[in-house]
């Protein structure tokens, strides 16, 4: 036999409030979301800022903690890869931590650079855990400013129009 139960949204609500109490209490290790804060904290890898100007592209990095030598950045088919690990310090004899926040793990971003570029003239400096990339834009993709000449073939009308004078017309 077949019982029926009368639909109560709010008994729904407090199951879900349940669930998501429930689901906070847990730690999130015992969840699988994190398994350390570095995992955390680059889950989309490392922070970056991109800017353009009329030479070259520049990126900016933050890796807080890292020297050169962890460092890997390449360059393929305008796409800006930087790679790095940061070791986890072995515990000594006689230490016990109390708190261990500090990150460790492997990292890797990468980023498309909208333009021609010249690889070979790449600029890495690593200073106060900002990683900046100077990469030169190609001489193809660089702006090139078009000088106008005025009154050629118009009898220097074409000058008038510069100035926001009208043109005559001619028949």
């Amino acid at each position: 036999m077949t019982m029926l139960t009368r639909w109560n949204p709010y008994r729904e609500m407090l199951t879900l409030r349940d669930q998501i109490d429930r689901w906070f209490d847990r730690p999130f290790s015992a969840l699988g979301l994190a398994s350390s804060m570095w995992d955390t904290m680059y889950s989309n890898g490392i922070p970056l800022d991109v800017v353009e100007n009329d030479d070259a592209f520049v990126v900016k990095a933050s890796v807080p903690g890292f020297s050169a030598d962890q460092l890997d950045v390449t360059l393929e088919k305008n796409v800006l890869t930087i790679k790095g690990e940061m070791r986890q310090e072995q515990e000594r004899e006689g230490e016990q931590y109390h708190l261990r926040e500090r990150s460790h793990g492997r990292f890797s971003r990468s980023v498309y650079l909208p333009g021609e570029v010249e690889p070979d003239a790449v600029q890495a400096d690593l200073a106060n855990g900002i990683l900046t990339l100077t990469v030169p834009k190609a001489e193809v993709s660089r702006p090139k400013r078009i000088a106008i000449q005025s009154g050629a073939g118009h009898s220097g009308n074409g000058h008038k129009a510069l100035e926001g004078q009208p043109v005559e017309q001619t028949a």
